[in-house]
């Protein structure tokens, strides 16, 4: 059994706070680490792209993260992900224009959709394949 020099269960509750409305609602809500949130943007479309990667020099916060990627048609992009969504902060790698201004889209599918109609036509066949392995196993 492993000792420890403190039980949390022990440790008094810090009421401090409890009248400041900036901290009122923190513990317990989740703050998305916007640099985990960007490897599973990757991770979920990386297959219909030539390349997608987190940003290692641009800074990802709690906040922002940035992710470059290499269309099919060796177009490149580097992202900008926030609450608002995913946008297109410059047409290069780990780059940011302060002057473009583009529209956020609610997905990276949306977004992708929009750069990329090679992107589209893989996505939808592997949509495609996806359904019809659906459709017999539900037939077994």
């Amino acid at each position: 059994r492993m000792e420890t020099d403190c039980n949390p269960m022990e440790l008094p509750n810090n009421t401090s706070f409890e009248g400041d409305s900036d901290y009122r609602d923190f513990e317990g809500t989740d703050v998305k680490d916007m640099r985990l949130e960007a490897e599973a943007v990757v991770n979920d479309v990386l297959f219909a792209v030539s390349n997608m990667f987190v940003s290692k020099t641009l800074p990802c916060a709690e906040d922002v993260a940035y992710i470059n990627v290499e269309t099919r048609e060796r177009n490149r992009y580097c992202l900008e992900l926030t609450e608002a969504g995913l946008r297109v902060v410059a047409y290069d790698f780990d780059q940011t224009d302060d002057r473009l201004q583009t529209p956020y889209h609610e997905t990276v599918y949306s977004l992708l959709d929009s750069l990329s109609p090679a992107y589209r036509e893989v996505f939808g066949n592997a949509l495609l394949q996806r359904l019809e392995a659906l459709k017999k196993d539900s037939q077994s």
